[in-house]
């Protein structure tokens, strides 16, 4: 579902302190390539010279600079085949949440040992309040997404029996899982949803986030913000080639 372009700032991001939010990258992975948001979906990341980037190396790159990166594993939410080899090798020299598609409970004890901080389940694919429950019992790892649509309601599995997203933050709360993603789809973030869901506990803005809006998030009292890598992979290939490189919009669906 494509997102609306939005402006990049012209500066690089930096790592949140403690004085502030922090900002995660977040890296799409399909079959072992890189992707970027596209106006239709994930599209492979090249270089100017045609070639795909090396997810190992844009991880240690990355890593320099974030102790945290946020992985999107396309494989597991779109065929239901998390790449578990890739990611026990990316979680070597940095932590990583990890968004892999989770369905039942036991899928996010896969993608924990794999080595993810926290496996990130979803409202759009999670099963149940249930297999919420039945996850935090076997581990309490976890972080919950609430993915929205553009009417500004949920994407839930019907099982969930609502699309109010407020509601569905606290019942990740209720269950244990304290760490609440809101990912926008299709439209700029709700910074008054963020804000009453983030009085609940720590929130983080994810989906339609973009850098140029890193000073809402301590307005709105969320914790940090996750955003996509296109302005890096442009700034090392400018680095490189000494010329401009065009990159995917900052703003698509996954």
């Amino acid at each position: 579902m494509p997102r609306p372009n939005r402006p990049t700032s012209d500066v690089l991001p930096t790592s949140g302190t403690k004085a502030g939010p922090t900002l995660v990258p977040c890296i799409l992975l399909r079959r072992g390539k890189v992707c970027l948001p596209g106006p239709t979906g994930p599209i492979e990341a090249r270089a100017p010279s045609g070639e795909d980037y090396d997810p190992f190396d844009v991880v240690d790159r990355l890593a320099e600079e974030y102790s945290l990166l946020y992985i999107v594993d396309l494989d597991g939410i779109e065929r239901g085949e998390p790449q578990l080899d890739y990611l026990q090798e990316l979680s070597r020299d940095v932590g990583i949440w990890v968004d892999g598609g989770v369905r039942k409970a036991d899928q996010a004890i896969d993608i924990l040992v794999a080595g993810a901080r926290r496996a990130v389940l979803s409202s759009a694919l999670l099963a149940s309040p249930r297999e919420l429950k039945r996850a935090w019992r076997l581990s309490p790892e976890l972080a919950f997404e609430v993915e929205l649509a553009p009417n500004r309601q949920a994407i839930a599995q019907p099982a969930w029996e609502t699309t109010d997203p407020e509601r569905l933050a606290e019942v990740a709360r209720d269950v244990g899982v304290q760490e609440i993603v809101l990912s926008p789809r299709g439209e700029d973030p709700d910074w008054a949803l963020v804000h009453r869901v983030a009085v609940g506990g720590p929130t983080w803005v994810d989906g339609a986030f973009s850098t140029v809006d890193a000073p809402r998030l301590t307005e709105a009292g969320a914790v940090g913000g996750i955003f996509h890598i296109d302005l890096f992979l442009a700034g090392w290939s400018q680095s490189s080639t000494g010329t401009a490189s065009s990159t995917g919009p900052s703003r698509d669906a996954r």
